[in-house]
């Protein structure tokens, strides 16, 4: 009776066997044998990977935790760079390498657009919208929005609307739930946040922040974006790609969720399109609505770009206030980029290579393999960021020169491909600037007329990466308006450059 030992035995004979011929007969072919059972094998810096499943076993029992997992592989390799290869799924290539992000996202940017498997995914909610297309499309909004944002009048349309829904809405709410029962602060600013980007990319007031909406009440729209979002997302993590899509066939499950959500978001954008026709006039298009309609885009890129506007403008700049504020909780002082730095608003952003390259710390990728570079990750590398990578320390953010003062402190220029939180390269976020106005806007003036305190918790707040990332239940605060106006600031006084500019 044969027993494992003796099979085992057997099968080492025979590739013994197989390696002695090849190098006494065929160097070349025990060349590709090793080639081909070396990406089988798991190495030091990657997860167990098997024949036919890759590492679907791994992923699956780290799927709860998949931003701490890549970020111990990416920590563990030399190059900071693996590849995860599953059942269901391309090869995936994980980098927190800035030279490799500056190589797909700005030098090589031709070989990596965002390809058919990422946009599959997100289509049924962006559509054709500018974040979600590549070629001649991409350019072409890119373009229209270029124009819109780079004019002296957007500028000053987005202070004043900034500043008025400050006072109009904000300052109300906060002053009403001052000294009461605790708040959601990041529901706060993600309607917050929904109203003012609406009313920029469409002049169109959604006012969910107060007038229409009972804060206590839920808003369809809302809850609209955020279960596409939430759905879509959930789409790339699936473990076999099939699934969403026989769900989507079938029209059942979380799909059915998808395409109601999706028709609501479509409705929504329609009547303000229809009514924008209605009343449009030259003299008042501040807004990207107005100038699309004049320009003859199609309704279906108007509103597909004005989905993927509201959806970025939205929830990345409520993210990263929210963790300003919870970063605010637990320190002494803050800033806005270091609080990006360790929760970025996008956690991983995926490219798909068109032809064969090689990364610059010496990666191969294979035409259709995806390229992912992880910001989450980044920020948590001792290589780019030291020992001290996990402390929230403000101060690495600054240079100190000297002066009659005895010393200024002054904003570093950091890479954006070390620091890629607004994307970078030819696809750098076109509203970096404004979305940084407005934060630093909003969040100076509630820690100037207000004392925010987390609900007191041991808990560490869970950074929970959808589309954009959230925190995991919100952050629950209790409001108190201050007794003296003191001056609100995240930095020393003797700073000289405003904090929130740009860091590239």
């Amino acid at each position: 009776m044969e027993t494992p030992f003796s099979s085992f035995f057997a099968l080492c004979s025979l590739l013994s066997a197989i390696t002695y011929c090849c190098l006494i007969y065929n160097a070349t072919l025990f060349h590709k044998l090793r080639c081909f059972l070396l990406p089988l094998l798991p190495g030091d810096d990657a997860p167990p990977t098997y024949p036919v499943i890759g590492c679907l076993i791994s992923f699956y029992k780290n799927r709860h935790r998949l931003l701490s997992w890549y970020t111990d592989l990416l920590s563990a390799s030399p190059t900071q760079t693996v590849a995860i290869r599953r059942l269901g799924a391309r090869k995936t290539i994980i980098t927190a390498n800035p030279d490799n992000v500056e190589y797909m996202l700005k030098t090589n940017f031709i070989n990596f657009p965002k390809g058919k498997p990422f946009t599959d995914i997100l289509n049924d909610f962006l559509g054709c919208g500018i974040f979600n297309v590549d070629g001649e499309l991409w350019h072409a909004q890119r373009k229209l929005a270029s124009h819109q944002f780079s004019s002296k009048s957007l500028k000053e349309h987005v202070e004043t609307i900034v500043k008025e829904s400050v006072k109009m809405k904000l300052f109300p709410l906060l002053d009403s739930l001052a000294g009461g029962k605790a708040v959601d602060l990041q529901e706060v600013l993600r309607r917050l946040g929904f109203d003012i980007v609406c009313r920029l990319s469409s002049g169109f007031d959604p006012c969910c922040l107060g007038d229409e909406h009972c804060f206590s009440d839920e808003v369809e729209i809302l809850k609209a974006f955020d279960k596409a979002g939430e759905i879509s997302a959930k789409r790339e993590a699936t473990p076999i790609s099939t699934a969403w899509k026989l769900k989507k066939v079938l029209g059942v499950g979380s799909e059915k969720v998808l395409k109601d959500s999706v028709k609501k978001i479509h409705d929504f954008i329609s009547k303000i399109v229809d009514e924008r026709k209605k009343n449009i006039t030259k003299s008042e298009s501040k807004d990207l609505l107005s100038r699309m309609i004049m320009d003859g885009v199609s309704e279906d890129v108007i509103r597909d770009m004005l989905i993927s506007f509201i959806m970025a403008g939205r929830d990345t700049t409520s993210a990263a206030m929210t963790w300003l504020f919870y970063a605010l909780s637990r320190h002494s002082q803050a800033c806005l980029c270091e609080t990006m730095r360790l929760y970025p608003p996008v956690a991983w952003d995926s490219k798909h290579a068109v032809y064969d390259d090689v990364l610059p710390d010496g990666t191969p990728v294979k035409a259709g393999d995806r390229v992912t570079y992880f910001p989450y990750g980044m920020g948590r590398m001792e290589k780019i960021w030291g020992m001290d990578r996990f402390e929230f320390r403000p101060d690495r953010w600054f240079d100190c020169k000297p002066d009659e003062n005895g010393g200024t402190l002054y904003l570093k220029e950091v890479s954006p491909f070390k620091f890629p939180v607004f994307h970078a390269g030819p696809r750098v976020c076109i509203g970096k600037g404004l979305a940084n106005v407005q934060m630093s806007y909003v969040v100076a003036s509630i820690v100037k007329r207000f004392e925010i305190r987390p609900v007191v918790s041991r808990e560490e707040a869970v950074y929970l990466p959808l589309l954009t990332a959230h925190m995991d239940g919100g952050l629950k605060v209790f409001i108190r308006r201050r007794q003296q106006r003191t001056a609100a600031t995240c930095q020393d006084s003797k700073i000289k450059k405003n904090l929130f500019e740009s860091t590239s």
